[in-house]
């Protein structure tokens, strides 16, 4: 049974993206997020499609997802480390964990864990053990495929940029790492001396642009299109949706979508998203997006009726300069409801 909403993904534009990425890293490895279900588009889906193109390297937050990845056979990473409920797992070897604390380290060692990554905290304080316990020892004897970071502001010019980049780089030959690790998909914008040996970008390769520089290079991935219910007649002077906040200013076709906030449209695109036709004549969003609904201005469309499929506009920095949300908040929203339909490209 197919659903009344669908995402359609462009995978070669989710390629093109990895490769662009790729490029600017130079001499480093490209590896790819695919937390959060591949940010929204299914991250088993993603894996493939970046594997087949040369990805090697791939990061999720917890071991839940590194075992829904594990029959792929792929590198994968768990960056949140090894709890205690954690250990079972880890030690089947599926999955490296990015070791993130002190605690974390001791328990990898005693459980007999063998090749690790760790995360050391440069300035940001969120995961990471010390510099200074680094380089007092904390880490001999593990054998250590990636030291990493990860930076803070890497989507602004800031001085605290090049800081952490000294930080990474002065931890150089301190550990058995293989691999030194610090761009994330804005980062890797910072230039190749912010790459080391493998950079980890995420919402770039998904179509989002983390600094403006990067929006001529980067192709969008995903564009939500759903059925429409009805279509009707509003007289002059009727309202639309919850709230009645918009009022027809003249008699006006409206078309009612099978979308609403529940699957990550939020309610912000409200009298300001965008859907458009195949000729891309575009119709206005009008009144509250509600939970599984959107009503549409569709005067400019008299073709369009019910049954038909209409996307809505989602080239992300747009879209998220329209709604208020951030461009990684409109992907990760994307629900389960959709069903998602790669193709080839437009």
């Amino acid at each position: 049974m197919t659903a009344p909403l669908r995402l359609r993904l462009d995978a070669a534009a989710l390629v093109a993206n990895w490769r662009t990425l790729d490029r600017l890293s130079g001499a480093a490895a490209c590896g790819a997020a695919v937390k959060a279900d591949g940010y929204g588009l299914g991250a088993a889906q993603v894996v493939q499609r970046l594997a087949a193109a040369g990805a090697r390297d791939f990061f999720v937050s917890n071991w839940a997802e590194a075992v829904a990845l594990a029959p792929l056979g792929v590198t994968v990473s768990v960056l949140h480390g090894v709890r205690d409920e954690d250990r079972g797992v880890a030690l089947t070897g599926i999955a490296r964990p990015v070791l993130n604390t002190d605690a974390q380290v001791a328990r990898w060692r005693e459980a007999g864990g063998g090749l690790c990554d760790v995360m050391v905290d440069t300035g940001m304080n969120r995961l990471g053990v010390s510099a200074a316990a680094v380089t007092g020892g904390l880490l001999d004897g593990l054998r250590i495929e990636t030291l990493m970071s990860h930076l803070a502001c890497a989507d602004e010019d800031s001085a605290m940029n090049d800081r952490q980049r000294v930080a990474l780089a002065g931890l150089a030959g301190r550990t058995s790492a293989r691999r030194l690790s610090l761009a994330n998909s804005a980062g890797v914008a910072l230039g190749c001396g912010y790459a080391f040996d493998l950079v980890r970008p995420g919402l770039a390769l998904y179509g989002g642009v983390p600094r403006p520089d990067m929006a001529a290079i980067l192709r969008q991935v995903v564009t939500p299109q759903a059925q429409v219910l009805q279509r009707r007649r509003v007289s002059t002077g009727a309202t639309v949706g919850y709230n009645a906040t918009w009022t027809a200013t003249h008699d006006t076709e409206v078309a009612i979508l099978n979308i609403g906030y529940a699957d990550g449209y939020a309610r912000g695109f409200s009298d300001r998203g965008c859907a458009r036709v195949a000729d891309g004549t575009a119709l206005p969003v009008i009144g509250r997006v509600s939970m599984d609904l959107i009503a549409i201005d569709v005067s400019a469309a008299p073709g369009v009726l019910e049954g038909d499929w209409i996307g809505l506009d989602f080239a992300l920095p747009a879209a998220s300069a329209a709604c208020g949300l951030s461009q990684y908040e409109l992907l990760t929203r994307l629900g389960p409801r959709y069903d998602r339909e790669w193709v080839s490209g437009a």
